[in-house]
C-alpha cells in the first residue's frame, strides 16, 4: 500500500517549446495569448504540406551530448535529452549518491516516437531506391528511445518505462511517477514527454482524417488554434518536449530545494468509447480517482 506520508513535490522545470527553453517567458506568452503557430511547409518538393503548425526552433542537444552521440539520436530524444538536462539543473540536484541514481526514475510518454527516422528510413528504402538502412535506425525510432538516453545521461537506474497513450502520454507518465514515490520506489523521478510529429507521412495522415485547422496565410495560421470556440475549424500539430523533476517531500526540504508545487492527487481510467472521440464518462473517473 503507499505510504500516506509520502507527498510528491516538483521541484523542477524543463521545457523545449515553440515558444522557447526558457519555462517563465515560454509561460508569459501563453498567458498573454502570443501564438507560436505559423505556416510551414512539411516534407520535400513533390512530396510536400503546408499547414499551421508550431514548430521548435532551437533543437541541439549536441552541447550535452557531444556532436557524435547527438547525431545518433531521433529528434524526439533530443528534445527529451534538452528538457530533462534543463529541469535537472533547476531542481539543483548535485551529486546524488549512487544508491538514489539507482533508484530513481525516468517516465517519459510519447505518442509516435522516433518519427522522423521512421520515415527517413521508408525514403530512402522507396524513394531513393537504397538497398540498406542506418544500421541505428532501430535504436533511434523505438519509442523507449528518448527515455534510455535521458536515464543514461544521468546515470539512473531506477525504472525506466515509456507510456504511449495518446495524447495523454506524459500525463500517464507524470501520473505513474507519483505513485512510484508515494508507493516507496523511488525518491526522485524524471517525469513528462517529447512529441517530434511533423514528419511528411505523419502530417498527411492527419490531413487524411481532415481534422487540422485550416489556415491560408501567416494570420490565419496564428489564430487556427482556437480548441474552446464555437467555430473552432480544427486541431493544430505541434512539437516538443517539457519535463518535471518529481521529488519526495521530506527529501525536497531537508536538501532546501524550491518547490513550486505539490501534486496532491491523480487518477487514471479509459472511456472506452471511440478510438478518437473522448467519452465524458471516462474522464469524469479519472477526475472522480
Amino acid at each position: 500500500m503507499p505510504d500516506s506520508r509520502r507527498r510528491v513535490v516538483v521541484t523542477g522545470l524543463g521545457l523545449v517549446a515553440p515558444q522557447g527553453r526558457d519555462v517563465e517567458l515560454a509561460f508569459a506568452d501563453l498567458m498573454a495569448g502570443r501564438s507560436a503557430i505559423s505556416l510551414n511547409a512539411v516534407g520535400d518538393a513533390p512530396h510536400s504540406a503546408t499547414i499551421a503548425s508550431a514548430v521548435c526552433k532551437d533543437v541541439d542537444a549536441a552541447p550535452i551530448l557531444g556532436r557524435g552521440r547527438n547525431a545518433t539520436l531521433d529528434r524526439v530524444s533530443q528534445m527529451a535529452v534538452l528538457a530533462a538536462s534543463a529541469a535537472w539543473v533547476d531542481a539543483g540536484i548535485d551529486n546524488l549518491p549512487e544508491e538514489e541514481r539507482e533508484r530513481s526514475s525516468v517516465l517519459l510518454g510519447t505518442g509516435v516516437g522516433g518519427a522522423q527516422t521512421t520515415e527517413k528510413g521508408y525514403r530512402d528504402l522507396f524513394l531513393r531506391n537504397r538497398s540498406r538502412l542506418s544500421p541505428l535506425t532501430v535504436v533511434q525510432c523505438m519509442n523507449n528511445a528518448a527515455a534510455a538516453h535521458v536515464a543514461q545521461l544521468f546515470g539512473l537506474g531506477g525504472a525506466c518505462y515509456t507510456y504511449s497513450v495518446a495524447c495523454a502520454s506524459a500525463a500517464a507518465a507524470i501520473a505513474d511517477g507519483v505513485r512510484r514515490i508515494r508507493a516507496g520506489d523511488c525518491d526522485v523521478t524524471l517525469a513528462g514527454g517529447a512529441e517530434a510529429a511533423l514528419p511528411y507521412g505523419v502530417v498527411k495522415a492527419w490531413l487524411s482524417m481532415q481534422v487540422l485547422a485550416p489556415a491560408a496565410d501567416e494570420a490565419a495560421a496564428r489564430d487556427s488554434c482556437r480548441p474552446f470556440a464555437a467555430d473552432r475549424g480544427g486541431l493544430v500539430l505541434g512539437e516538443g518536449s517539457a519535463i518535471l523533476v518529481l521529488e519526495e517531500r521530506e527529501r525536497a526540504l531537508s536538501r532546501g530545494a524550491r518547490i513550486y508545487a505539490e501534486l496532491a492527487g491523480v487518477g487514471s481510467s479509459c472511456d472506452h468509447g471511440h478510438i478518437t472521440a473522448p467519452l465524458a464518462s471516462g474522464q469524469l473517473r479519472a477526475l472522480r480517482a
